[in-house]
């Protein structure tokens, strides 16, 4: 009987227990949690319920702003047939939202052709201003013999007068979309290049770049593998920071004159027109002054708070 027992718990051990396979793939695994940059990125930025709130205003007025327009069917260049005198500064109501104007066009419709207008103008700016500026910083920052004369160009630029500058590329190539494009672009993009150019230098002579060095790395390839990736979250806050001022420069430019001129609705625009009405009706004034501050501020919000999630540092 004991033999057969001692028999019984043989076998229930050998159920129980086994050797392991050796497997050498296996056995250089990891145990630790899977880890996405953007998926932290993401987690980050939705955590905070103010940034959220604000986020989805932003998409609202920025999708709005670009869909209503095509809808209205606005044009600043075809006055509105009105031969009913009553129908010019209407209050805001429920058959005219934001009211109307001295000529008896909506100020719903203008204001939004306005705003889609120096959203679009901003962010093809900031796009062209950061492809330039990220790629000469970039190079700018690693290469010694580049920083002698680019440094020389960049003192220059930066003492120009960008009004002055404004105005004289206004005048000898006319009012426009394109022209306004051009003269936000034309000198902005070196004072990114500046400013990356900077963060490049604190990076490239970590140990792990002059390793890299070492090696026979292209430089091209450090900035791209080694550099930019680090800079993600200062891309983002200088974004963050860029396409509000630009909206700003746009709205300023118009306001002044050297804007879109009047083949385009803009918020600059309409604020100069509208300030001489504001004893009487100072709606015409305040309104598109709230949609432009809104605009600003809710996509400076947004940015800085992605630029905060893009720091690996917060991902915890």
């Amino acid at each position: 009987m004991m033999e057969e027992k001692n028999v019984n718990s043989a076998n229930n051990e050998n159920d129980l227990f086994g050797f392991a396979a050796f497997d050498k793939y296996e056995s250089e695994h990891i145990a630790a949690p899977q880890y996405s940059y953007w998926k932290s990125v993401w987690r980050t930025f939705i955590k905070n319920k103010f940034t959220v709130c604000v986020a989805i205003v932003m998409l609202i007025l920025v999708g709005f702003s670009l869909i209503q327009p095509s809808i209205s069917g606005y044009d600043p260049l075809i006055a509105p047939n009105v031969t009913d005198e009553s129908m010019r500064f209407q209050q805001p109501s429920r058959e005219h939202i934001f009211g109307t104007d001295n000529v008896g066009n909506e100020v719903f419709d203008v204001v939004w052709a306005g705003a889609r207008n120096s959203i679009i103008i901003s962010f093809v700016c900031t796009f062209i201003n950061m492809v330039i500026g990220i790629t000469v910083g970039a190079v700018w920052g690693f290469s010694k013999k580049m920083d002698k004369w680019m440094i020389e160009v960049y003192n220059v630029v930066s003492n120009v007068p960008f009004l002055l500058l404004a105005m004289i590329l206004s005048y000898v190539m006319g009012a426009g979309m394109g022209t306004l494009i051009f003269v936000m672009c034309v000198t902005d993009w070196i004072f990114v290049a500046f400013f990356i150019r900077t963060q490049t230098m604190i990076i490239r002579d970590r140990e792990y770049n002059l390793a890299s060095k070492c090696l026979g790395t292209s430089t091209w390839t450090m900035i791209k593998n080694n550099i930019l990736p680090y800079l993600i979250s200062v891309i983002m806050t200088y974004i963050a920071r860029m396409i509000p001022s630009l909206i700003s420069y746009e709205v300023f430019l118009s306001y002044m004159g050297l804007g879109l001129g009047v083949t385009k609705a803009s918020l600059g625009r309409m604020i100069s027109i509208y300030t001489s009405y504001m004893n009487g009706y100072p709606h015409l004034f305040w309104i598109p002054v709230t949609v432009l501050a809104m605009l600003s501020i809710s996509l400076y919000i947004v940015g800085q708070r992605l630029a905060d999630a893009a720091d690996p540092r917060t991902h915890m």
